[in-house]
């Protein structure tokens, strides 16, 4: 089922597809969804939540896997990739695409004025606390601290945002 609010922007560019197995996506009001964005829902049957006045950019593909939700005022840059799902593998006599999906870990969940930069990929049992910055190119996992600055692959904490 989608739910886009008529407040909503999203690009005629965008792909959107219907869930076969009942899950939601919900554009709150005050969302931009840039060309080029891919919400799939695949892997599970978790919702997709983008929260009012959150931008998506171009590029960004979202899997519904066991869910998604993203918060208010959350910016999303360019080619990333938010993925609650993943694959099984560990029996090598059967094929992967055969041993279908592992226990979910939890979804991921982005918090209230969150910025992501470009190209990062967000896995499963991801919690990205309010306020946090995570740099450009980082593979993101764990709970992230409110209000921190986190880069890199291995991802580490850089810094925090202070009050002026």
């Amino acid at each position: 089922m989608l739910i886009v609010s008529e407040h909503a922007t999203v690009s005629a560019k965008a792909e959107i597809e219907q869930s076969v197995r009942g899950s939601r996506i919900v554009i709150e009001s005050g969302v931009v969804i840039d060309a080029f964005v891919k919400i799939k829902p695949v892997g599970g049957p978790g919702d997709v939540v983008i929260g009012k006045n959150s931008y998506i950019n171009s590029g960004t593909v979202i899997y519904s896997g066991n869910g998604v939700e993203i918060g208010q005022n959350v910016l999303i840059a360019a080619n990333c990739t938010i993925a609650p799902v993943n694959h099984e593998f560990r029996n090598r006599d059967a094929k992967i695409v055969e041993q279908g999906f592992m226990t979910s870990k939890g979804g991921v969940r982005i918090a209230d004025d969150v910025w992501i930069g470009a190209g990062c990929v967000i896995l499963d049992g991801t919690s990205i606390g309010e306020g946090c910055v995570v740099g450009a190119l980082s593979l993101v996992k764990g709970e992230l601290e409110p209000y921190s600055i986190y880069a890199g692959n291995p991802l580490v904490r850089i810094g925090e945002r202070t009050r002026r």
